[in-house]
C-alpha cells in the first residue's frame, strides 16, 4: 500500500484554487491518510467520492497512525513534497493573494463574511473549507458556487494518476485542523491573515488547555504580514500576542461590530447571535486590510483611534463600513449555522454547533428564536432536540448545556443519512464502525438520562436550573430514543407534517419501542413543533440533504 497518497486531497483542493485564477484561498481543515484505491476507478462524480473517501483510510489504520505519531514539522515538511507532485510549487501558492484564516469556531463563517464582501466589489474568488455539508464539492467554491460535479471529477483524476504515476513511500501526515502544522501551512506570503474565536476542540492535536490551542493556531501567523484576531480570553490572547512578536506579525484586536456603526444597520442584517456578528467584525477588517493592500481607495471612512484592550494588543481600525461591505455581510449565505427553516407545524433550528463555546451560542440563538416566535392559536407546543458528537468531543457536557432549552424529547442518530450510505459517496465515513457510532449514540442516550436524574434530585441548597420560561409539567420531559440513521430521525420528528421531507412509509420498528409510539401521537396532535438539530456539522450536513434535496443537485 502506498502512503503516499494521503495527500491527494489536500493537492485536489490547492490545485484546483491555482488552476481557477481565484483571488482569495481559505485555510483546509482536514486531509486524512492512506488506503488503497480501485486500481481502475470509473470517470463519474460519484466514482470519483467513493475513490477520495478510500483516502480517508479504515477506522483500525487510523487508529495505528495515532499511536504511531511522527513530528509535527516532518509532516509538514511532506506536505510540500506532496505538492510537488501535484505538479505545484508553493510559489505558485503565494501567487493568489490568500486570505488565511484559523480558529476553534466560526472560521468558516468568516471566509463565507469575507469572500462575499470581496465579490461585491467586483472581485472574483475562490474558497476551500471543511467540513462540507452535503456534497464534497461545496469545499471548493469559485465565485461563492461549489464548483461543478464536471469539474471536480475532471481535476480529480488528473491528479489521482499524477500522485499514483510518482508514489513513494513517505510519512503519514494526520487530520488537519487549522495552525501551525496544517497542510494549509505551507502558504508563505498570504496577504492577511485572521483568528476566530477560540475553544477547547481536537485536544488529542492542539493540546488540552485554551493556551496551547492559541499557540497552535497563532503559527499561522508569518512575519510582515497583518493579522486580525477576535476578543479572545486573557491568557489565549497573551499567547496570540507573544507568538506574533516573536515572528514579527503585526497582530490587531477588532473592535466590536456596534463600534463600528454606533448601532446602526450593520446590527440589522440578520446576523444571528453575538457570535455571527463578531465574525461579522473579523471579515469586516480583513477585506478591508486586502483591499487597501490591493490599492482599492473605497474602503470605508475611517473613525476616531481607540486605545488598546488592557495593552495587550493595539485596536483594529474603527471604520465606517462602505455599502459594499453591508452589502456582503447581508448577502451572505452559509448553511448549517443558526439556520432555520420553517415548514408546515415544523421549525427546524439547524446549527453545526460542536465545541463547549459554540453550543453556548447555540443555546443563546435557540432560546431567543423561541421567545420570539409566533405562538399558535391553539394545540401543544413540542421541543425535539436531534444531537450527535463525534471525536473527542465532551459530548455529557454539551448535553448539559442543552437542558435549560427543556426538550420534550431528545433524538439521538448517527451522522448516517441512510442505514446504507453506499449510493451516496458524499456521506460515506470510513474513518469510523458502525458499531462505534451506534455505541456512541447509546452512550450519549445515558448522559442525557443521568442529567436528568440530577436534575430531578438536586442538592439541597443548590442554585436553581436555567429555565427559558415557565412551562407546564411533561411526564416525558426525559423521554429519549436512539436511531440508526437520520432518516429515521427526521420520520419519527416530523410524522410526516413536512411538506418537502415525504419519505415512504416508515419501518414498523420505528415505533415499537414504547415512548416511540406514544411520543408519535404527540407529534401527530402538535399544533406546533420545533427542532433543534446541533452537536455535529455532519449531522446538521445529512439533515438538510434529506430536508433541502436541491443541495444535492
Amino acid at each position: 500500500m502506498s502512503r503516499a497518497r494521503c495527500h491527494l486531497r489536500a493537492a485536489l483542493f490547492l490545485a484546483e484554487v491555482s488552476s481557477r485564477g481565484a483571488t482569495t484561498g481559505v485555510a483546509a481543515r482536514r486531509v486524512l491518510s492512506a488506503w488503497p484505491a480501485p486500481q481502475e476507478p470509473g470517470m463519474e462524480y460519484q466514482d470519483a467520492v467513493r475513490t477520495l473517501n478510500t483516502l480517508q483510510t479504515n477506522a483500525n489504520y487510523l487508529e495505528q497512525v495515532k499511536r504511531q505519531r511522527g513530528d509535527p514539522q516532518t509532516q509538514l515538511e511532506a506536505m510540500r513534497l506532496y505538492l510537488a507532485r501535484s505538479g505545484l510549487q508553493v510559489e505558485d501558492l503565494d501567487q493568489l493573494n490568500i486570505i488565511h484564516i484559523t480558529g476553534t469556531k466560526g472560521k468558516g463563517s468568516t471566509c463565507a463574511f469575507t469572500e462575499r464582501i470581496l465579490r461585491s466589489y467586483g472581485l472574483k474568488t475562490g474558497f476551500f473549507s471543511s467540513p462540507h455539508l452535503v456534497q464534497v464539492r461545496e469545499r471548493i467554491r469559485i465565485n461563492g458556487q461549489p464548483i461543478s460535479p464536471e469539474l471536480f471529477t475532471k481535476h480529480f483524476w488528473c491528479l489521482y494518476h499524477r500522485l499514483e504515476e510518482t508514489k513513494v513511500d513517505l510519512a503519514v501526515m494526520e487530520v488537519g485542523i487549522g495552525g501551525a502544522y496544517d497542510c494549509t501551512n505551507i502558504v508563505k506570503k498570504p496577504v492577511v491573515c485572521g483568528v476566530s474565536s477560540l475553544g477547547i476542540d481536537h485536544t488529542g492535536l492542539l493540546g488540552d488547555t485554551m493556551e496551547k490551542i492559541a499557540w497552535q493556531k497563532g503559527g499561522i501567523f508569518k512575519s510582515g504580514v497583518p493579522a486580525f484576531t477576535v476578543l479572545q480570553p486573557d491568557g489565549p490572547l497573551a499567547v496570540l500576542r507573544d507568538r506574533a512578536q516573536q515572528i514579527s506579525c503585526p497582530l490587531y484586536l477588532c473592535p466590536p461590530l456596534e463600534a463600528l456603526e454606533e448601532g446602526g444597520p450593520l446590527l440589522t442584517l440578520g446576523l444571528e447571535g453575538e457570535h455571527q456578528q463578531a465574525n461579522a467584525a473579523l471579515a469586516l477588517q480583513l477585506a478591508r486590510c486586502w483591499l487597501q493592500q490591493k490599492g482599492y481607495r473605497d474602503t470605508g471612512e475611517l473613525k476616531a483611534s481607540r486605545p488598546s484592550l488592557l495593552g495587550q494588543l493595539p485596536l483594529a481600525p474603527v471604520f465606517q463600513p462602505t455599502s459594499h461591505m453591508q452589502h456582503g455581510l447581508r448577502d451572505t449565505e452559509w448553511p448549517g449555522r443558526t439556520q432555520l427553516l420553517r415548514r408546515g407545524p415544523l421549525t427546524w433550528y439547524l446549527d453545526g454547533a460542536h465545541t463547549t463555546s459554540s453550543m453556548q451560542a447555540c443555546v443563546r440563538w435557540f432560546r431567543q428564536a423561541l421567545q420570539s416566535r409566533e405562538r399558535p392559536g391553539g394545540g401543544s407546543e413540542v421541543r425535539v432536540l436531534l444531537f450527535n458528537s463525534t471525536g473527542d468531543r465532551d459530548s455529557a457536557a454539551l448535553l448539559k448545556l442543552l437542558q435549560p432549552c427543556q426538550f420534550d424529547y431528545t433524538v439521538f442518530c448517527p451522522n448516517l443519512t441512510e442505514v446504507s450510505s453506499t449510493d451516496n459517496a458524499d456521506q460515506q465515513n470510513f474513518t469510523v464502525t458502525l458499531d462505534q457510532v451506534l455505541l456512541r449514540c447509546l452512550a450519549h442516550q445515558q448522559h442525557w438520562s443521568r442529567l436528568h436524574e440530577d436534575q430531578a434530585s438536586p442538592e439541597p441548597g443548590g442554585p436553581a436550573p436555567l429555565l427559558l420560561a415557565p412551562r407546564p409539567a411533561h411526564t416525558h420531559s426525559a423521554s429519549s430514543l436512539v436511531f440508526s440513521c437520520i432518516s429515521h430521525a427526521l420520520q419519527w420528528i416530523s410524522q410526516g407534517r413536512d411538506p418537502v421531507f415525504q419519505p415512504p412509509s416508515p419501518p414498523r420498528v420505528l415505533f415499537a419501542h414504547p415512548v416511540a409510539g406514544s411520543g408519535a401521537v404527540v407529534l401527530q396532535e402538535a399544533a406546533a413543533i420545533h427542532v433543534l438539530v446541533t452537536g455535529s456539522l455532519h449531522l446538521v450536513g445529512g439533515v438538510l440533504k434529506l430536508l433541502e434535496p436541491s443541495l444535492s443537485q
